[in-house]
């Protein structure tokens, strides 16, 4: 097909055929997703079971560059079938209104030429009583149909000429709409071509982002974007979701997998594959942008995608990533769907898309999952990262506490109160157990969201480590009960114990004395009002929550490990492994086997 489309070849097109050819590369797609997920999560994991040594470590490479090579397959073929359903589909109608208007003509004994034009008899009568001759008209096929041949139509005394103009302006509307759908397609399935070879290149990655850029901008009549429920809430985007067929979620994982993926009340298989494969479009889209900030979230995604090839006990899902902001990521070991405990971890400050998240705070979630996992197998534990934390380090909060506001919080909270809403609405349970988690800074957000109307959705209990404060007086402000609300809070980690604001502002409290004013100011100071930096302390007597016990840590600077060494240690098995089971019990709902500490 040419932007030289005629009618006949309209007419005539078999696009049960085009229909029949996506099949065919639709079922490409499925064995290549299937040959993928055998890879990842069958020979690599029989492999390191059974092997070790370098021989195993190359035998696993190979192995993982099989795998990005069915992905590569999969993304490919799913643009190819997307873009002939499509295709096909948007042809359709414009096919059947050529045969309408045909048949039309047909009918009347009319004659339709190659070029659209129409010819038709002679009819009807003049005042003088002759027959008005026959005749050809030309269709406009635009908006102006009928408009710019009305004074002749209206002064012809020839009935059979309306008629004729206005099969020829049908003929003409199908086939200049039929000729835009073709070109905009072909442009599209143009790009769909690939090099030979065994190795998918970065390059390779940056052209596939550019293909399906390409065939979303055809499609968008097809299957357009604004076709995804998000303005619902997350159970009605579920009921959407399962309403579909099959096809059509392969055909809207294909396209958009990015607004599938990070789409709340979307089930954890569907988010997860949906972001495998957005994952190396994205890359792809890093590897042309020449800033920093491109660079770090490059290499922190570039870690994400080993560790879903690697394979992990429990499994990976990956339920969100972007370039958002700082970048987003939300990673669950452990199926949120199917497991009856799921915790949402919030991270903190300086927490942002790159390296240092997708080694450190991807780990945390791990091993929360292991830690609930030795009290109830059935148990998930996610790394949210859908916000912007400030961009400061921990270990430099305390020369820089002025810069701190709750505004970061303030707008993750919403983000976060939908993200479990959705994990509400897709568990299979009746009555599944949510954890939210915050540590540092994201412990605020997590505060700020239990304190939105109808707080934390699902939620039954909230932990907050290593807190700044939760901008609350008492846990029984954070909609779960105070007894569901639990503490962890080392005895040297400064930021739980930063002066107030009030106090700062009135050169109390020592930030005006360096890095260790803070912390030995609280430690000297009598603050009789338990107030640090967002408000009460959360692990005071004042705040009445549920304190458990961690191990104190090292102390800032006197034991040579930095300014908050013990600001990160409460997710660590081997740093504090007292903090890790206490909070793996409260994640599997056994708070009775927590141990305790006296508050402050």
């Amino acid at each position: 097909m040419t932007s030289a489309l005629t009618w006949q070849e309209l007419r005539d097109l078999n696009l049960s055929g085009l229909e029949d050819a996506a099949d065919g590369w639709a079922e490409v797609r499925n064995r290549a997703d299937a040959a993928r997920d055998d890879v990842d999560h069958r020979m690599t994991a029989r492999l390191r079971d059974s092997q070790e040594g370098e021989a195993e470590q190359a035998a696993v490479k190979r192995l993982q560059r099989l795998s990005e090579n069915f992905q590569y397959v999969y993304v490919e073929c799913g643009l190819a079938s997307t873009a002939l359903d499509g295709l096909a589909n948007e042809l359709r109608p414009h096919q059947r209104a050529v045969t309408e208007a045909v048949e039309d003509a047909t009918a009347l004994k009319f004659t339709v030429h190659a070029d659209g034009s129409v010819s038709y008899p002679a009819a009807g009568e003049k005042p003088d009583g002759t027959t008005p001759a026959g005749g050809t008209v030309e269709g406009n096929g635009g908006w102006w149909d009928g408009i710019v041949d009305w004074p002749a139509q209206a002064l012809d005394p020839n009935p059979n000429r309306a008629k004729a103009q206005d099969i020829a302006d049908r003929i003409g509307r199908a086939v200049r709409a039929a000729r835009e759908v073709d070109s905009s397609y072909a442009e599209a399935i143009g790009r769909l071509k690939t090099k030979p070879g065994l190795e998918v290149t970065d390059a390779m990655w940056t052209d596939a982002y550019r293909d399906s850029g390409a065939t979303r901008e055809a499609a968008e009549g097809y299957l357009d974007l604004g076709d995804v429920p998000t303005e619902l809430a997350p159970a009605d985007r579920k009921r959407w979701w399962d309403g579909l067929s099959e096809d059509e979620r392969q055909q809207y994982l294909t396209l958009y997998p990015d607004a599938i993926g990070n789409l709340d009340g979307i089930p954890a298989t569907a988010r997860d594959e949906a972001n495998r494969t957005y994952l190396p479009l994205l890359m792809g889209k890093l590897e042309t942008v020449d800033t920093e900030e491109a660079r770090n979230q490059l290499a922190g995604l570039e870690v994400i995608d080993h560790k879903l090839r690697e394979g992990s006990h429990p499994p990976m899902y990956l339920l969100g990533v972007d370039d958002e902001g700082n970048g987003r990521a939300i990673v669950s070991y452990g199926n949120p769907d199917t497991s009856r405990n799921v915790s949402a971890y919030v991270p903190g400050l300086g927490t942002s898309l790159d390296e240092a998240f997708a080694r450190n705070d991807l780990k945390r979630a791990q091993d929360t999952a292991l830690a609930a996992r030795m009290y109830d197998p059935s148990s998930a534990s996610i790394v949210w990262l859908g916000y912007d934390a400030p961009q400061l380090p921990a270990s430099e909060i305390l020369d820089n506490a002025d810069v701190m506001s709750k505004d970061h919080a303030a707008a993750g909270a919403p983000a976060y109160n939908a993200f479990m809403d959705g994990l509400s609405a897709t568990n299979e349970h009746a009555d599944p157990h949510i954890t939210a988690i915050g540590h540092s800074y994201g412990s605020l957000t997590v505060g700020l969201a239990a304190q939105e109307r109808g707080g934390i959705p699902g939620a039954d209990d909230i932990i907050l480590v290593g807190s700044p404060g939760v901008d609350a007086g008492n846990a029984s402000e954070l909609g779960v009960g105070k007894e569901h609300v639990y503490v962890g809070a080392a005895e040297n980690d400064p930021v739980t114990k930063l002066p107030s604001k009030s106090e700062v502002a009135g050169g109390a409290g020592g930030l005006i004395f360096g890095p260790l004013g803070g912390y030995v100011g609280y430690e000297l100071a009598d603050i009789g009002d338990d107030d640090i930096w967002f408000g009460k302390d959360p692990a005071s007597e004042a705040f009445d929550a549920n304190r458990f016990r961690v191990d104190d840590g090292p102390r800032p600077f006197l034991d040579g490990e930095g300014a908050t060494p013990a600001h990160s240690n409460y997710f660590d098995p081997e740093k504090d492994p007292e903090s890790t089971q206490n909070i793996g019990a409260i994640v599997a709902n056994r708070p009775d086997l927590i141990t305790t500490e006296s508050p402050r």
